[in-house]
Formats: C-alpha cells, sequence, structure tokens
C-alpha cells in the first residue's frame, strides 16, 4: 500500500534553497531514517508531510486512508495538566471509550454507562490503559499526578514520546510514524527499549536520528538530503557511506575534467570579441555550465589539522576521596582518580546518577562534601553543555567567532582564519555572513560547540554533545577529537560516538560506586553482561559435596547455591499453573456479565471485582516467570 508520493518538491527560504525538484515515495512497512547537515530541510520536509508548511513548488499526496502521527523537536502542552491528564488529551477513539469509562465509574446514568462499557469493547480499550503505564514505566515515567509544568526538558521529551507510542497503538489503523530525534534525552537502557518496541511494531516510519546505532537497528532504507539533492540508500549505515564515497569519487573525477575544459573555455571567452554569433553564445552557456562543475566544492570533511594546544604541564587533575550526596541520595563516595595528558573518558550511568554533578566538581562549579580536588596550573577547561549559546540578535556568525581571534593557530606555524575553521565545520560563506538569530537549531548547536573548539582548550568536557547535532557534523568532531591532543571527558548516551572516541569509561553504577572501566562502551556493556550472567550462575550452581558428608541446607545456603526448585516454590508453582487457567475464565465470564449489564450499582461491582482478578492473574504470571528462570 503506498503512503506518500511526492514529486518535484522545491522549497525555499530567502535566498537559501533547502532542496530542489526531489520526488519519493513512502509505502507500508518502509523505514526510513533521513541523513543531512543541520539547516538542509529535515525538519521542514518532515513538516510540509505533516501539513504544516507548503512546498514552494511541486506535490505531496498523502494517502487519505493513513494516519500521520509526528514526534517533534517542540512540544506544545498545557503547564497545569498531570502527566495522567495529557496522556489523556489523545484524540482517538479508544482513549475517548477509557475516558467514558472512567467517568461511568461515577454515574449514575444507565444508558451512558451501558454507551461507554460497548465502546470499551468495540474499540479494544480494556489493555489500552495498562500498556500505556507501561510505556511510560519504560521511559522512566512513574508520577502520574505530576504537574506538566513541574517536568524538566528531558522529561517532557519522554512523556511525549510516551503519548505518540500510545497514539499509535490506540489507532487501529495505517499509521506513518514521523520522528525527530527520538533519542534525545533517553538513557542506553530506553533507547535500546524504544529500538525493541519499533523494530517490533507493524508500523511505518520516517525518522531524523543522530544515533548511528539506534538508525542502523531500526530502519533499512536510508534518504541522503545533500546539495539539494535527495538520494536513496538501501541497506545499512554503511552502506550509506559506501554509495556517498563512491558518488563523490565520480563527482572528483569529472570536476577534474571540468577544471581543464574550462581553463580552455576561459581562454576562448576572454579572446571573443563583443559581437557574438548565435553558435558562440551556445558556446558561452556551455562554459557557465562547465563553470559550475569546475568550482564545486566536494572537501566538506578531509580536512585534516595538526592543531598547537595549549601547553599541558605534568600535573593534569587529581580527585581524592571524593564525598558528594544530595540528601540521603548518594552520587560519590570515596572517588578517586588521576587524569592522564591525552585520555579519553567516557562518563556513562542512568540519568541522575551524578555524571554532571562530577563534571561540575571538577570544574569548580559544585562543591564536595569531602575530598580534595587538585588542578594543574596550565589546565584551561572547555565545556560544552546542554544549555543554548548566548549572543547578540542582529550578530553575524564569523563576528562572533572573531570575537574570539581572528585566526586558530597549528602546530606547524601556520594558522588558519576564522572563516576557514568556520568552514571545516560545516558553516558556507554565505552562511557565515547571516545573523544568528537566523540559524536552525542544530546549526545554533554546532556554533556553539565550534565556539568552545575555537578557544584552545586542552581540556574538554562534553556533556551530551551529540544532542541536536546532525551526522555530518558528528563525523567532524569525531576526527577533530581523534587528533586531539589534550584531555577529554565525555559523557554521552551515543553508542557509537562513545566508541569511536573514548578508551577509557568511568560508569556510575548507583550508590556512589563508580566503576574505572578500560575500553569503550560497548566493551564495558559486553563485560557487565558477562559478570551479570557469570553471577547468576554462580548463585544457581550447588557446591560439589563428598558421599560420605551429609549435608542439611540452612535457609540463607539454599537461597545462595542450589538450582533446583526447593518444596515449597515447587508446590508454589503448581498452584499457579492451576489457577492462572481458572482466573483468566474468571476474568472473562467478568467480562461478559458487563457486557450483558444494566444495573450501575452491579456494573460497580463487577468492574472492581474485574480489577482484582486482573491483578492477581498478572501477579502470578510475574511469579511463575521468577519461578520457571530459576529452573
Amino acid at each position: 500500500m503506498n503512503y506518500v508520493s511526492a514529486e518535484n518538491l522545491t522549497k525555499s527560504y530567502g535566498i537559501k534553497v533547502l532542496f530542489e525538484n526531489i520526488s519519493f515515495h513512502i509505502n507500508e512497512g518502509d523505514k526510513i531514517a533521513i541523513v543531512a547537515k543541520n539547516g538542509s530541510g529535515k525538519s521542514t520536509l518532515l513538516k510540509i508531510l505533516m501539513g504544516k508548511e507548503i512546498a514552494d513548488s511541486g506535490t505531496a499526496i498523502i494517502n487519505k486512508d493513513i494516519q500521520v502521527v509526528l514526534f517533534d523537536q517542540e512540544i506544545d502542552f498545557d503547564s497545569n495538566l498531570s502527566i495522567d491528564e495529557f496522556m489523556m488529551t489523545l484524540d482517538s477513539e479508544p482513549i475517548l471509550a477509557l475516558k467514558n469509562y472512567h467517568k461511568s465509574l461515577h454515574s449514575t446514568d444507565h444508558d451512558f454507562i451501558e454507551k461507554a462499557l460497548a465502546d470499551m469493547e468495540a474499540h479494544k480499550a480494556w489493555d489500552l490503559e495498562n500498556e500505556m503505564k507501561q510505556i511510560l514505566s519504560q521511559l522512566k515515567i512513574t508520577d502520574l499526578e505530576a504537574k506538566m509544568g513541574t517536568l524538566s526538558g528531558g522529561q517532557v521529551k519522554r512523556v511525549a514520546l510516551a503519548k505518540l507510542l500510545t497514539e499509535t497503538r490506540a489507532e487501529h489503523k495505517h499509521t506513518l510514524l514521523i520522528m525527530d530525534e527520538p533519542t534525545n534525552h533517553l538513557d542506553v537502557d530506553m533507547v535500546e527499549w524504544l529500538e525493541n518496541y519499533l523494530n517490533k511494531a507493524k508500523i511505518t516510519l520516517l525518522l531524523v536520528t543522530h544515533d548511528r546505532y539506534f538508525l542502523d537497528s531500526v530502519c533499512d532504507i536510508i534518504w541522503e538530503i545533500e546539495d539539494k539533492n535527495l538520494y536513496v540508500h538501501n541497506g545499512s549505515y554503511a552502506t550509506y557511506l559506501e554509495n556517498k564515497m563512491i558518488r563523490e569519487d565520480n563527482l572528483n573525477a569529472t570536476i577534474d575534467k571540468a577544471n581543464n575544459l574550462y581553463r580552455k573555455e576561459l581562454e576562448w571567452m576572454r579572446r571573443q570579441p563583443k559581437a557574438r554569433t548565435t553558435k558562440s553564445k551556445s558556446r558561452i552557456d556551455s562554459f557557465y555550465e562547465t563553470e559550475k562543475v569546475a568550482k564545486t566544492d566536494t572537501r566538506k570533511q578531509g580536512l585534516e589539522l595538526d592543531f598547537e594546544m595549549k601547553r599541558l604541564g605534568n600535573k593534569i587533575l587529581e580527585l581524592k576521596h571524593i564525598d558528594k550526596s544530595f540528601g540521603n541520595k548518594i552520587l560519590l563516595k570515596d572517588f578517586n582518580y588521576q587524569f592522564q595528558r591525552g585520555e579519553k573518558v567516557g562518563i556513562i550511568g542512568k540519568n541522575g546518577a551524578g555524571k554532571s554533578t562530577l563534571l561540575n566538581i571538577i570544574q569548580g562549579l559544585e562543591k564536595v562534601d569531602k575530598g580534595e580536588i587538585e588542578t594543574g596550573e596550565t589546565i584551561s577547561f572547555g565545556y560544552f553543555a546542554q544549555k543554548g549559546l548566548t549572543y547578540k540578535e542582529d550578530e553575524r556568525v564569523i563576528d562572533f567567532i572573531k570575537e574570539i581571534a581572528e585566526f586558530y593557530p597549528l602546530a606547524n606555524g601556520k594558522s588558519l582564519s576564522a572563516s576557514q575553521f568556520l568552514r571545516l565545520f560545516l558553516f558556507d560563506d554565505q552562511t557565515q555572513y547571516s545573523p544568528i538569530s537566523k540559524l536552525s537549531g542544530g546549526e545554533k548547536r554546532r556554533l556553539h560547540l565550534m565556539y568552545i573548539l575555537y578557544q584552545n582548550p586542552n581540556f574538554l568536557i562534553f556533556d551530551e554533545p551529540t544532542n541536536d547535532l546532525d551526522l555530518p557534523t558528528l563525523t567532524v568532531l569525531e576526527n577533530f577529537l581523534q587528533q586531539f591532543q589534550g584531555s577529554l571527558i565525555i559523557v554521552s548516551h551515543d553508542r557509537y560516538f562513545m566508541d569511536r572516541i573514548v578508551d577509557h569509561v568511568l560508569a556510575f553504577e548507583g550508590d556512589g560506586k563508580i566503576r574505572d572501566f578500560v575500553g569503550n562502551f560497548s566493551e564495558y556493556r559486553e563485560a557487565r553482561s558477562r559478570e551479570e550472567a557469570l553471577e547468576k550462575n554462580t548463585v544457581a550452581k550447588p557446591e560439589p559435596v563428598k558421599e560420605t558428608v551429609v549435608v542439611t541446607e540452612t535457609p540463607s545456603s539454599s537461597s545462595s547455591q542450589k538450582r533446583k526448585l526447593t518444596f515449597k516454590e515447587q508446590r508454589e508453582l503448581e498452584t499457579i499453573e492451576k489457577e492462572m487457567p481458572e482466573l483468566e475464565e474468571q476474568r472473562t465470564k467478568i467480562l461478559d456479565q458487563l457486557n450483558n449489564e444494566s444495573d450501575y450499582e452491579k456494573i460497580a461491582k463487577l468492574s472492581a471485582e474485574l480489577e482484582t482478578v486482573s491483578e492477581k492473574l498478572e501477579n502470578h504470571e510475574m511469579r511463575w516467570l521468577e519461578l520457571q528462570e530459576i529452573m
């Protein structure tokens, strides 16, 4: 089934053309990722498909039988609503049925109660509320009474994501799910859960993401927007990179030929008299086409630099016996670490574990409860935080960078101008002379990053640097950091980025424990998985005993050593297996009675019974799984 057909779409803002005469199709079951640098029109294209923007020319036809759902960077919400109320603002029939059912529990209107129950059955809404709460729980949203206005920006994004997934689940019809950077503000466990969810869900997906592991796991088609064109790559992220390299190699060969022809044609143009024939006019037109190809710049990410970093002394940074708590929550407990020259450290852990607090302690922005911090005299920190860029409203990009210095020093005694450094980070000449206020959100984030790097620090601290950065910029940043000779600390949930850059991990494992692990992010995760599996086997594995020794098990040794179920657990398992079918049958009977009951007092009583039986059945299922795992 065809969902979307677009022909010759063009969109510009002022003199800047985002894309020109692009065509594409989206079919049922497609899972597509869009890759492009910030400001190339990714978000604009999504808004055109949502009907929130209008293309300058061309057509985009959306199948009238599908629903288009967007997860956007900007979330609209009423700050006075609770999370539960916000979730219930969904405009779908199953959600309306669920809301009316809750109202009917406090109503005496017989007709209203009967209709509410009929709607619950018709729209299969009985399990929807439970699934909604499960999605919220996976995204670490547990207090459903909290007001939306009291949530952090990351929490708002996660609630909005839960609402979108619930909406997709609630609508039993064809849905095109459009997601703009869904992994921002999610920790690794949440990202992996979302990967799983989207892989299993029978949906059609159009996705913008900077997370390359997530992209590879979820999508099998990549759209690349480059130089106003759209290129389609079927396959993985590696396939896209390979196709792009082949295309640029071919373009470079064409440019070399065009340069030779351009020199000859330029010579001819200069010799031409003012009065030109029709034949010469044709040659002039051809000259301008050749000139356009010859002047194409393909050196977007290929610049290698030997940076002259500010000198690092013998003493870098040392943390001694650091304690830090907030109330009863312990973040750091007797933490010791000595940073080395050129060390690239990744800091990982769940949200709220204390990662950002450690960064603030290192820079002297947060006081410790106990311990000592020794910072080398030559250390110059460069801190790229999650907060936005501060600038004057009418200030141009180039002037903003020149406020730091006109030139960036290189180790060979040469230097880069501010304009050349901007070009390295994908700011073309036109953008450099534009006001900062006209940049896209991603471009402002990229400029903020550049502003930090251009100050030439020798100790870089990055707190979630990949959020809102596009893939081309991340590639440039990764190349920059791999050449960086100073010390580097990165806090990030981007697994690909961490694997490419860090060689050492400090893992917040809870209760103030920070593990020092030599290796990258994926190696740490693999090591943890092996340890957890080993711990399970150790707990389950019985100690060997001699035949002549009679062993009397105590409760403590029994729970820690043996694999088989105890007699009590075996009886419990048999009881559960007997009762589960009975509970399922009981639940089905109650549902049938509810559908046929008209007395509101009996309906209220049956509803309470249904809740009790469902809860007991769920508890039985969870305990059955636990006992099976022991076996």
